[in-house]
């Protein structure tokens, strides 16, 4: 059973910064895609960033580009979000996402989706 968590959400400032880390377990993820959505109440979730199995093919949402960097680990089958110069409308609960598929990541209705974690961010 495929199993993903996320931490190292929390509260910042504006214009500070966290770290957020997924591990996922449960099978082999070669070749799997893997990356952050977020959401926040009464609103569609959203893609934040992505990455391929060989880090080859990174994607980022546009609100987010040059702010956060998504890395991953294979060996320890993780995938990091490090989020700097953090803005207000940043501030939602942020989702892991593992999926076979890099060009169909940002389709909700598959992989395999972590619990979330909360990140909020003060003005």
């Amino acid at each position: 059973q495929v199993q993903l968590v996320e931490s190292g959400g929390g509260l910042a400032q504006a214009g500070g910064s966290l770290r957020l880390s997924c591990a996922a377990s449960g099978r082999t993820f070669e070749s799997y895609t893997m990356g952050w959505f977020r959401q926040t109440p009464g609103k569609e979730r959203e893609f934040v960033a992505s990455i391929d199995w060989g880090g080859d093919m990174i994607s980022y949402a546009e609100p987010v580009k040059g702010r956060f960097t998504i890395s991953r680990d294979n060996a320890r089958n993780t995938v990091d979000l490090q989020m700097n110069s953090l803005k207000p409308e940043d501030t939602a609960v942020y989702y892991c996402k593992v999926q076979l598929s890099f060009t169909a990541f940002l389709r909700l209705n598959m992989g395999f989706w972590g619990q979330g974690t909360q990140v909020t961010v003060s003005s």
